[in-house]
């Protein structure tokens, strides 16, 4: 296929050409996932996949829970549609914690101070408690958890996250806040690991495609075995 053809097919598949859908979790959902460490810019992404989508609409699906920000498929931030959430953790946070070990290992960040912070993030959280990176590093400092480094306090939550213990609150001001996931979406779909893999597949091929398996994996974060799986 021509190289012009591919690019004007996934300007279709992408939603570029005619956008239809009308709310940004649909084109979250849709999408599967969507990086999300430029804020702005993939809130703007977002609103150019709908019909006259604006961005208080936007935010206003985020602050509600309909749309979580957090760590999912490589290691780095996604939106993803609440009720994605739960089958896409379990699918890819075993990847992303083995491509983030060499920092666990450097920052000592291991499996008892990982369940450690998770019980005093759960404990800080509780009761639909909303609170910044800052705020949860001063609930760790007082349970006596050294977060004076922030690289190690970012893998502390990145960890929780992964885990499923935390994800993206509505925003302060222009701060980011954290909440409980269970809280923030009480029920999440649960698939089995091939079912998984096949959804995320599906989600990717229509939208991203034409594509290679190669493509999907390095979007996906997923070795090259399970991506031709899927």
């Amino acid at each position: 296929m021509p190289e012009s053809d591919i690019a004007r097919q996934r300007l279709v598949n992408q939603g570029l050409v005619k956008p239809a859908l009308r709310t940004a979790s649909d084109v979250v959902a849709a999408l599967g996932a969507v990086q999300a460490q430029d804020y702005l810019g993939s809130k703007w992404g977002i609103a150019q996949r709908a019909d006259s989508l604006t961005d208080a609409q936007v935010e206003r699906e985020i602050d509600d829970g309909l749309i979580i920000r957090t760590h999912v498929l490589r290691p780095t931030w996604h939106f993803v549609a609440a009720a994605d959430i739960g089958w896409m953790l379990a699918l890819s946070a075993p990847r992303v914690h083995a491509t983030n070990a060499y920092w666990y290992r450097l920052l000592e960040v291991d499996d008892a101070l990982a369940r450690r912070s998770r019980t005093v993030l759960t404990s800080a959280l509780m009761d639909g408690k909303q609170l910044t990176r800052a705020e949860l590093g001063q609930a760790l400092t007082r349970a006596r958890i050294q977060v004076s480094n922030p690289m190690r306090l970012a893998c502390m939550v990145m960890r929780a996250e992964l885990d499923g213990v935390i994800c993206s609150g509505a925003r302060r001001g222009k701060q980011f806040t954290y909440a409980l996931l269970e809280e923030r979406v009480p029920k999440q779909a649960v698939l089995e690991r091939d079912a998984s893999l096949s959804e995320l597949a599906r989600r990717y091929f229509t939208t991203r495609g034409p594509a290679t398996v190669g493509d999907f994996a390095w979007w996906s974060g997923l070795t090259k075995g399970d991506a031709k799986r899927a």
